[in-house]
């Protein structure tokens, strides 16, 4: 499963005056997206912070193509890109509920260690998850 994707009602606490979606919460709907994808994979943040393991985004890039609106139902698609020794790569595309393509979006996360805060290597469930892609 190298894409996954799931609906999103906009509220209205996430729209700006105009009733647009304010640019910052698209990366809570990236985020979303990849905590979605990771269970599906079979794996969870929780489970992964329980074992001593961090993901922090190291690097996260939107493009605005057109505007999402208050009550908008957002398909939310998140694509597995790559995973090299220490980093997890992702696309997004989001669209309307008229399949317009509204924003595109990529997120590089790297594994930590809790303990050192020191970059590490995924656990080997993780990591053996990842390879079947």
């Amino acid at each position: 499963m190298r894409e996954y994707q799931f609906e999103v009602r906009v509220r209205y606490a996430e729209t700006d005056q105009m009733g647009v979606v304010y640019h910052g919460n698209y990366a809570q709907y990236f985020e979303m997206g990849r905590v979605e994808w990771l269970r599906n994979l079979g794996v969870s943040y929780k489970w992964m912070e329980e074992n001593g393991i961090m993901l922090p985004v190291v690097s996260l890039q939107m493009n605005y193509k057109k505007p999402a609106r208050y009550d908008d139902v957002l398909t939310v698609k998140t694509i597995f890109k790559s995973q090299t020794s220490v980093k997890i790569e992702f696309d997004y595309e989001i669209y309307n509920d008229k399949e317009e393509l509204l924003t595109t979006g990529y997120s590089m996360l790297v594994f930590v260690n809790m303990k050192t805060g020191r970059p590490t290597l995924p656990p080997d469930y993780v990591s053996e998850r990842i390879k079947q892609l």
